[in-house]
């Protein structure tokens, strides 16, 4: 019997070029249509919704979360739990964007039609520009796709595509616009990785008070040694009687003295001596992530943090910034 063989790759790359070919001429159909609906969603009072059923409800959750993410108060509305309850969600300051490819998806469009009563103003996508979704909508914009990446052309794949990038292009615009930054999107994720690099700084994650080692100069160094044990960051911070800092002494300095005791009296030596005296230091209301990009640069662990007359009030260690996730 002859095995059948496949071409997966030659497939792949077919279903790649029938979505980009749809992307293109979704770009081409951008106008002055697309610049009305940014408007009317930029002057929103309330909140966005985002409707649709099937597969273009997935895309829905997905644009409303990319809304959400990016300034604009965004949710996701199932059209047919809004015709059972859930439509109280939805007020007249509130734009709803209603998506189905075919425009004639029965519940949607007559959440479109409800929600126009109450004085909702509506955008609709669909792929039929004379849907009666499309003549509903305050502004209609055109998602249709000449065909579909699937073979058989049934299965939603160049039109979800297409539908995304438009979701994307409105969430990217509406960004701008509000003049969004990288710190209002951290703001949104504090959770994650980037929202901790742009959020979380010195202070935060510092040792201060009585967890950070400190010395006079005058301390003998092996006290100064035991602080640096008992405290267990790998170095202490040398400081006067006012705690201005004077240098810091790390346990790299200590195997080098190690190294060098043949030389150096290890019963007499005080640590301000040998301490580091022109040492890097960061400031407590510095982005923890700079401190990431300088300690890696120099080639060290630890930094003494100091305030603008050059006190001592806390030390920060690569682990800290580890632990917190920054790297």
């Amino acid at each position: 019997m002859n095995q059948k063989t496949h071409d997966f790759s030659g497939l792949a790359k077919a279903v790649i070029q029938a979505e980009i070919e749809a992307i293109d001429a979704l770009n081409n159909r951008l106008g002055k249509t697309f610049d009305a609906a940014c408007e009317t969603l930029l002057a929103c009072k309330g909140r966005v919704i985002i409707s649709g059923m099937g597969k273009s409800g997935h895309i829905s959750n997905k644009i409303a979360a990319t809304l959400a993410s990016t300034g604009t108060p965004a949710f996701f509305v199932h059209p047919g739990e809004a015709l059972h309850g859930d439509l109280g969600m939805i007020t007249g300051d509130d734009v709803v964007v209603a998506i189905s490819n075919s425009g004639t998806t029965e519940e949607l469009v007559t959440l479109a039609s409800v929600v126009k009563r109450l004085g909702t103003k509506v955008i609709g996508m669909s792929g039929d520009e004379s849907s009666p979704l499309a003549e509903l909508s305050d502004h209609h914009l055109d998602i249709g796709v000449e065909k579909e990446a699937c073979p058989m052309g049934l299965a939603p794949t160049s039109s979800t595509t297409v539908t995304l990038v438009m979701g994307d292009a409105l969430a990217v615009a509406l960004l701008d616009a509000r003049d969004f930054t990288a710190e209002d999107f951290a703001r949104s994720h504090p959770g994650g990785r980037l929202g901790k690099r742009l959020l979380v700084h010195v202070r935060d994650v510092m040792h201060s008070n009585n967890d950070m080692p400190a010395c006079l100069p005058d301390t003998p160094l092996k006290a100064a040694i035991l602080e640096m044990t008992g405290k267990k960051l790998g170095a202490t911070l040398v400081a006067d009687e006012n705690k201005k800092l004077l240098g810091i002494f790390t346990d790299g300095d200590l195997r080098r003295l190690f190294e060098d005791s043949e030389n150096i009296d290890m019963k007499q030596t005080r640590v301000g001596d040998v301490a580091h005296k022109d040492c890097y230091t960061t400031r407590a209301d510095e982005l923890a992530i700079n401190v990431v990009n300088l300690m890696q640069e120099k080639e060290i662990t630890v930094l003494p943090v100091v305030d603008d007359t050059h006190t001592s009030i806390g030390i920060i260690h690569m682990h800290d910034l580890l632990k917190a996730g920054i790297v």
